[in-house]
């Protein structure tokens, strides 16, 4: 499962396995648009959060969740804040499928689930109680899985260690707020998961546009 994938998913792999960016006509713009696609997934819904964050005086980075923004009935900011995620979520799925899976088949449906999940945190927002409680989880452990995997399926050491590592500091985290209650809102350590897997996601992504050039 953890061996470095040589082949795509289904359609996606007939189209890009017979696609060289280095010698097709519109190589150039191709490149562009998949280098853009991952970076978007990633400052799109950050963004939105920090804009919902600047219409929310209310919140508060240490007493709240980022999913309080997101509350359909309680929050102005719910529509910027979930079209975010929702966008955000798209935009990894298709990264995952095009790109990761290039480089590894693992590390791409971990990613494609994390993007699904992503989607479900904007659509059952907190309104819809346990049912966000869930697939808010869901994400945040499809976020560790990946770690897990790109630590497994990387050749450079410290590159292991150091996505390990970062694990390591986004669990204790997680574990001082939901045992001790510190920080007492989940957005701190909803950060650090978040903030901690991106370098290795655009990594992986910039690896496969490599592959795509030859």
């Amino acid at each position: 499962m953890f061996e470095k994938a040589t082949r795509c998913l289904p359609l996606e792999c007939r189209v890009l396995n017979s696609l060289s960016l280095a010698t097709h006509p519109w190589g150039g713009l191709l490149r562009k648009l998949m280098l853009v696609i991952p970076i978007a997934s990633v400052v799109t819904p950050l963004l939105c959060i920090a804009i919902a964050v600047a219409l929310s005086p209310w919140f508060n980075i240490v007493s709240n969740a980022l999913s309080d923004l997101g509350h359909a009935t309680r929050s102005s900011a719910a529509p910027i804040f979930n079209f975010g995620l929702s966008l955000g979520g798209v935009l990894i799925i298709v990264t995952a499928i095009v790109l990761i899976a290039r480089v590894s088949r693992a590390l791409a449906i971990a990613m494609w689930l994390a993007g699904c999940t992503l989607i479900l945190v904007a659509v059952f927002d907190e309104a819809y109680g346990r049912l966000h409680f869930w697939v808010s989880a869901a994400f945040f452990f499809t976020l560790a899985v990946a770690l897990v995997i790109y630590s497994i399926t990387t050749k450079i050491f410290v590159k292991r260690v150091l996505a390990l590592a970062l694990l390591a500091v986004a669990i204790a985290s997680w574990a001082l707020h939901l045992c001790y209650k510190t920080p007492p809102g989940a957005a701190i350590p909803e950060l650090i998961s978040i903030l901690i897997t991106i370098p290795f996601y655009i990594e992986t992504a910039l690896k496969s546009l490599g592959k795509l050039g030859g």
